[in-house]
């Protein structure tokens, strides 16, 4: 697809109720494009024209959950003030944000994808990390985590050049978990890329299904932002990796109903 269009398909997919409910022309506004690319869009994609692409999301939207914006504006409603100017107003701006993200990830994940990735880690011989930019602190955490909990664990770090190489160590009895947004990096996007054809299994957690890691991930996690902003959070993804590894740590745990990562002054 040409830019434009990848930046169409990203609003789609990451904005499907709003699509369902306004005109082209606000849409377009929103996305930061002309009506007539989304016109032209959805004719490349077979249909007569946006409004008959759009029918499917109001489809969608008749039985879906309410959306991350519904969300949002309840929580605003609830906590009163929603224009607060002060600097305290960043802090309540992020928290409702994230609540709604939080909340969202119930109806987004699927419980067997969140299983096979348990069932992935727990098996695997080594599981190898890797994560740069605003998606390291979501791998570093997943380091602490799986190593809290007993399992082999390799950071495949950018320092000194030797991510690419440390990777090509990785083997069919390891497993390998990639994090990676918007704007993806090149080295992670190469590393999950040459593990599939190695046939090496990958857990994927990313903002979209138009992820580059989407099509080579064996379990795959969409975490959509939806601002592009300075201030995105990685909240609701750290959530994501902490469920991956405390659904780990049960099968680890001889099946406890109540997994445990015990913090450094019990280990």
């Amino acid at each position: 697809m040409s830019k434009t269009y990848q930046q169409i398909a990203r609003f789609l997919t990451q904005n499907p109720n709003e699509v369902a409910v306004h005109s082209v022309n606000a849409i377009a506004q929103r996305c930061g494009t002309h009506a007539s690319s989304f016109v032209r869009f959805a004719q490349a994609l077979g249909y007569s024209g946006f409004k008959d692409l759009q029918l499917l999301f109001q489809k969608r939207l008749e039985t879906a959950a309410p959306g991350f914006e519904a969300r949002i504006r309840a929580l605003e409603d609830e906590l009163v003030n929603r224009d607060d100017p002060t600097d305290f107003g960043f802090l309540r701006e992020l928290v409702v944000k994230d609540i709604a993200a939080l909340q969202s990830l119930l109806d987004d994940v699927d419980p067997a994808q969140l299983s096979y990735a348990a069932d992935l880690l727990s098996e695997a011989n080594t599981v190898y990390l890797v994560g740069q930019l605003r998606s390291a602190p979501v791998a570093e955490f997943l380091r602490y985590m799986l190593t809290m909990i007993g399992k082999r664990c390799v950071m495949l770090d950018p320092s000194g050049g030797l991510a690419t190489h440390m990777s090509k160590t990785m083997t069919k009895q390891d497993v390998l978990v990639a994090v990676s947004f918007r704007y993806y990096a090149t080295e992670v996007v190469s590393i999950v890329h040459e593990a599939r054809e190695k046939e090496i299994k990958t857990v994927a957690i990313s903002d979209s299904t138009l992820s580059p890691l989407a099509k080579s991930a064996d379990a795959f996690f969409a975490v959509p932002e939806h601002r592009h902003t300075f201030s995105r959070s990685i909240a609701a993804p750290s959530c994501v990796a902490q469920a991956i590894v405390l659904a780990t740590a049960a099968r680890l745990q001889s099946g406890s109903a109540h997994p445990e990562i015990p913090i450094v002054t019990q280990v």
